[in-house]
């Protein structure tokens, strides 16, 4: 199986540094993550935020418990980072989030996530509900991000508040 990607894009209403800090906040991750995932840091906070940093989580998906572990394997505040699993559920999955100053006040923040499934090829069988769970996942992280840092969201790719979601095979 290929390569999957994902993006998303959102657009806050607040100064760069400020949207920066909250997303380097390992703290916050289990604010902006559906309820029903049961997800908690097992690492203790605060976490030192820098390339090499190794954060371990606990989550249940459908139900089954999960254990999942990432590296931060880029530190570029307050533009870029990037975070690989090293331990979870997908052969490779790597998250890299880009915040960039539209204004003084008004920041963009580009979500990109590069997956593949395990048990390749039969992994493909499930990729439409992943798909859909990485959706919904998403859908929840923005309306979140929104509601906590105190603006409503606007869509850079549309109306919806998604931004763009895609298949890409490399």
């Amino acid at each position: 199986m290929s390569e999957q990607k994902l993006f998303r894009t959102q657009v806050i209403e607040r100064p760069l540094a400020e949207v920066f800090a909250f997303f380097s906040d390992a703290g916050n991750l289990e604010q902006i993550t559906p309820p029903e995932l049961n997800f908690h840091i097992l690492t203790p906070l605060p976490i030192e935020m820098r390339a090499g940093a190794l954060i371990d989580y606990r989550l249940r998906l459908y139900g089954f418990p999960l254990k999942w572990r990432t590296e931060i394997t880029s530190w570029e505040p307050p533009h870029l980072f990037v975070d690989r699993q090293i331990i979870g559920p997908y052969r490779q999955w790597i998250h890299t989030h880009r915040f960039t100053e539209l204004s003084q006040n008004r920041t963009q923040i580009d979500d990109e996530v590069r997956f593949r499934l395990p048990f390749e090829p039969f992994g493909l069988i499930a990729l439409s509900i992943v798909r859909r769970q990485l959706d919904y996942i998403f859908d929840f992280r923005q309306k979140q991000v929104a509601e906590l840092l105190g603006e409503e969201q606007s869509a850079a790719n549309g109306g919806d508040g998604r931004g763009e979601t895609a298949d890409t095979h490399v």
